[in-house]
C-alpha cells in the first residue's frame, strides 16, 4: 500500500514538474492535427471544384479511387488500391488460373518493368524477358499511368491481340511485340528427372505450390526406384516473381530440420514475426542446388535466403530481384481492397535483401540463345580423335556385356548433359555440381556449399 501511494504521489509530483515542459509539444500536436484537417478540407474543395467545373462530366467514384490510389502509390511501388474487379482478379490469381499475358510487372521511373515472364504463357512464348521495359500498349504510351492502370490496358478478352512496345538493354531502338491473350493456367511446380537429379521448377507461390512440390518430388523419387538412386535436387526459382508468404515458408521448411526460416519487422516491434522450421527434411539430407536470377523475387528470395543461410543448399545463378518487403491485402468496403507494405522481411542471418537481392554462392550467367543457324553450325566443336579411331588400334575384348552396357549408358548420359548445356546452361551447371558432389561419395567433404564461400554467422534478428 505504501509503495502504491508513493508511486501515485511520485507521478503526481512529476506531473507538476513537467506540465510546462510538455505544453509546447501538445500545442504543436494540436496544430499538426488542425493542419491535417485543413488539408482534408482542401481535398474536399478540390473534389467539388473538379466535379462542378471540369470541362467534361467526371465519374465521381473513379475520381475518388484515383485519389486513393495516388496516396498509396506515392509510398512505394508495391502499395496500391485494388478496385472490386482488381481485388477479385487477385484472389483468382492466387488460386492459380487467370486470363492475360502471363507477366509479372512493377513500375520504375514511370515505366512498366518486367519482373519475369511466367513459364508456359503467351508472354514467354513471345520472347518477353526479365528487365524489359513496356513503354506503350497498342501504340499508347503508359507513361503517367499507375501500375494498375497500365495492367488494366494489357488485359482483354482471351484470343485478342495486343501489341507491346519494348525497350531492352542492348537494343538501340524500341521494338513491338505482338501477343495473343490467353487463359493463364499456372502449374506452380513442374517436376522431372535429369539423369540422377530431380529438378523441381517452381514458377510461382500460390495455394498450389507446396502440395504440387510434395507430390512432384514423391513421384520422381518413386520413378527413380527410391531416394537412394537420387544424387540431389535442383530447386529452380528462376523468373519466379513470388506470391504467398506462407507457401514460401512451407517450401523452405520442407528441406530444413529446424531453425529460423525468415522474420518480418514492421513499424512497431509488436508486429514482428518469426517463422521457424519444423523437424523433418523431405530430401533426407540430399544435396540441393537453388537456381535464381534477376526474375526471382519476394517469396523466391525467402526460400533461397533461408536455404543459403542454413548451408542447406548451394545457390547458383545471378543476383535476385531484391524485393524484401511484405504487402498485406486489407479488404475495404464495397468489395475493394488496399495492398499496403507493412513489413520488411529478413533471412535467418538477419539480412534484409530489400533492393540488394540474394547473391549467388556461384555466379553463372545464362548465355543468350543463338538465333542464327549458320552461327550454330560454325560453333559446333569438331569431333576429337581417340585411340579407337586409329587404324589398326588394338580392340578391347575384355569387356563383359554388362560393362559394355554401363559404358554405353554413361556415354548416353554425357550426351544428354551436353544437349541440356545447350538448352539451359545454368541448369546443366547445377546438375554438374550435384554429379560432382555425388562422385565424392560419403567420405568426401560436406556436400552442402562445398564449393561456396562460407556464409555469415547467423545474427539474432530483431523483430
Amino acid at each position: 500500500m505504501t509503495r502504491l501511494a508513493l508511486a501515485v504521489l511520485g507521478g503526481a509530483a512529476l506531473g507538476l514538474v513537467t506540465t510546462t515542459q510538455i505544453a509546447g509539444p501538445l500545442i504543436a500536436q494540436e496544430s499538426g492535427s488542425r493542419s491535417i484537417y485543413e488539408q482534408l478540407d482542401l481535398f474536399g474543395d478540390i473534389f467539388e471544384r473538379i466535379r462542378s467545373d471540369y470541362v467534361e462530366e467526371v465519374d465521381e467514384q473513379k475520381l475518388i479511387e484515383a485519389a486513393i490510389n495516388g496516396m498509396l502509390t506515392s509510398l512505394d511501388p508495391h502499395s496500391s488500391y485494388l478496385s472490386p474487379d482488381a481485388a477479385a482478379d487477385m484472389r483468382v490469381q492466387t488460386r492459380g488460373e487467370f486470363g492475360g499475358l502471363g507477366l509479372e510487372v512493377t513500375q520504375e521511373d514511370g515505366w512498366v518493368k518486367v519482373v519475369s515472364p511466367m513459364d508456359g504463357t503467351p508472354a514467354e512464348a513471345a520472347g518477353i524477358q526479365t528487365g524489359d521495359f513496356i513503354t506503350a500498349v497498342d501504340g499508347e504510351s503508359v507513361l503517367g499511368l499507375t501500375l494498375d492502370e497500365a495492367v488494366d490496358r494489357m488485359r482483354g478478352p482471351v484470343g485478342s491481340e495486343i501489341v507491346l512496345t519494348i525497350v531492352r538493354e542492348g537494343r538501340s531502338e524500341p521494338f513491338d511485340v505482338s501477343i495473343i491473350r490467353d487463359t493463364i493456367k499456372l502449374t506452380a511446380v513442374r517436376a522431372r528427372t535429369e539423369g540422377d537429379t530431380i529438378v523441381l521448377r517452381v514458377t510461382t507461390f500460390n495455394e498450389q505450390t507446396f502440395p504440387n512440390l510434395m507430390q512432384g518430388l514423391q513421384e520422381q523419387i518413386e520413378a527413380a526406384g527410391g531416394i537412394g538412386n537420387v544424387n540431389g535436387i535442383v530447386l529452380d526459382l528462376r523468373n519466379n516473381p513470388g506470391g504467398l508468404l506462407n507457401q514460401a515458408i512451407y517450401v523452405a521448411d520442407a528441406f530444413l530440420e529446424g531453425g529460423e526460416i525468415a522474420s518480418t519487422r514492421g513499424r512497431h516491434a509488436r508486429d514482428g514475426e518469426r517463422f521457424n522450421a519444423t523437424p523433418g527434411d523431405v530430401a533426407e539430407g540430399l544435396p540441393i542446388v537453388v537456381l535464381i536470377n534477376g526474375g526471382s523475387a519476394s517469396a523466391s528470395e525467402i526460400v533461397a535466403g533461408a536455404l543459403q543461410d542454413h548451408r542447406r543448399a548451394v545457390v547458383v545463378g545471378t543476383q535476385s530481384f531484391g524485393k524484401g518487403s511484405v504487402q498485406t491485402v486489407m479488404p475495404l468496403a464495397g468489395q475493394g481492397a488496399m495492398r499496403l507494405t507493412t513489413a520488411r522481411y529478413y533471412t535467418p542471418s538477419g539480412r534484409s535483401i530489400q533492393a540488394l537481392g540474394i547473391s549467388p554462392d556461384i555466379i553463372v550467367e545464362q548465355p543468350p540463345r543463338r538465333s542464327d543457324p549458320d552461327a550454330e553450325e560454325e560453333a559446333t566443336p569438331r569431333r576429337e580423335m581417340h585411340e579407337g579411331d586409329l587404324r589398326g588400334a588394338l580392340r578391347n575384348d575384355s569387356l563383359t556385356d554388362d560393362e559394355r552396357s554401363q559404358i554405353e549408358e554413361e556415354q548416353a548420359r554425357a550426351e544428354a548433359a551436353a544437349r541440356l548445356r545447350e538448352e539451359d546452361y545454368q541448369l546443366a551447371y547445377a546438375i554438374d555440381i550435384l554429379r560432382g558432389l555425388s562422385a565424392l561419395g560419403p567420405g568426401g567433404p560436406s556436400p552442402i556449399r562445398a564449393a561456396a564461400a562460407p556464409a555469415a554467422e547467423p545474427e539474432a534478428a530483431q523483430p
